[in-house]
């Protein structure tokens, strides 16, 4: 059925219009003086969004440390190395350094060719002049070396390399 054939005309579907007033909710008389009031009973109940907004608000909190993946690095081996006291500068050389010939420099990544400029910007802010290299364990030394180089002319004082502990059983 339309709502002509009710006989409500073609106009535009109004909400439905609950009647308040001295016994609007008690069904009594209405008595002389007071008004009758209309209110729209399409509200926007607001309490199931909250609900919802809170639970998706958990699910990013829960989820957002799971995104934080750093490159991983096969670190070599040894026994007698003594543990990083201080906060260091590191370079990573990452085993797709042979195909990109890029390392990372803290966590950005920087082209070999424009790392002893980056080094030299890097130590300008810096008291101590040295440098942590970690590379992974499948790197030849010549590509180790490579990188040292770069390193050392962009001013780094000393390269201390990153390993490893042995795990005893």
């Amino acid at each position: 059925m339309t709502q002509t054939e009710h006989g409500e005309g073609s106009g535009p579907i109004m909400p439905k219009m609950q009647e308040q007033g001295a016994g609007g909710a008690r069904g009594g008389r209405r008595r002389r003086g007071q008004r009758r009031v209309m209110t729209s009973l399409a509200e926007i109940n607001v309490v199931p969004m909250v609900d919802v907004m809170l639970v998706l608000l958990i699910i990013f909190m829960v989820a957002a440390p799971l995104m934080q993946r750093g490159l991983d690095v096969n670190l070599p081996v040894a026994r007698r190395a003594d543990p990083i006291a201080a906060e260091r500068l590191f370079v990573t050389i990452p085993l797709s350094f042979r195909t990109d010939r890029i390392v990372q420099v803290g966590d950005d990544p920087v082209r070999v060719e424009i790392l002893d400029e980056r080094m030299r910007q890097e130590l300008l802010e810096r008291t101590d002049q040295d440098v942590f290299l970690r590379g992974d364990r499948e790197i030849t030394l010549q590509e180790l070396m490579v990188v040292m180089d770069e390193l050392k002319e962009g001013g780094v004082a000393t390269v201390g390399l990153v390993t490893d502990f042995v795990v005893e059983r």
